[in-house]
């Protein structure tokens, strides 16, 4: 089960967060600078799940935005890699050149 999604830039701005279960805004705030903290500081040669506390850390990064999904420890990982990435692809659909030349930089002279 997917317990929260953020957004984040390579600077560690949140720029969008969801959260599918009741937290305290004090406890997001420490969540989220400890959840960025872990997951921006690993090397690209590094696997992309997590795990931190009672959560599986999933994230995926598209140029500058890294996208981390905090799942169950019960939850299949490559799912959620796919999902993140399927994802990405709808916001590219819907949003055309927008989002392909912020996510995709290399694409955006095709």
């Amino acid at each position: 089960m997917i317990k929260f999604l953020l957004m984040v830039n390579k600077q560690g701005q949140t720029r969008l967060s969801k959260y599918y279960e009741d937290i305290d805004m004090a406890k997001r705030a420490s969540l989220e600078v400890d959840v960025i903290k872990s997951c921006l500081s690993r090397r690209k040669d590094e696997c992309s799940f997590v795990e931190y506390k009672d959560y599986k850390l999933v994230y995926r990064q598209y140029a500058a935005l890294f996208i981390v999904v905090g799942v169950s420890d019960t939850e299949n990982e490559l799912a959620v890699y796919e999902l993140v990435h399927n994802f990405v692809e709808v916001l590219d659909k819907y949003f055309s050149r927008v989002v392909s030349s912020i996510f995709f930089p290399h694409w955006a002279f095709l």
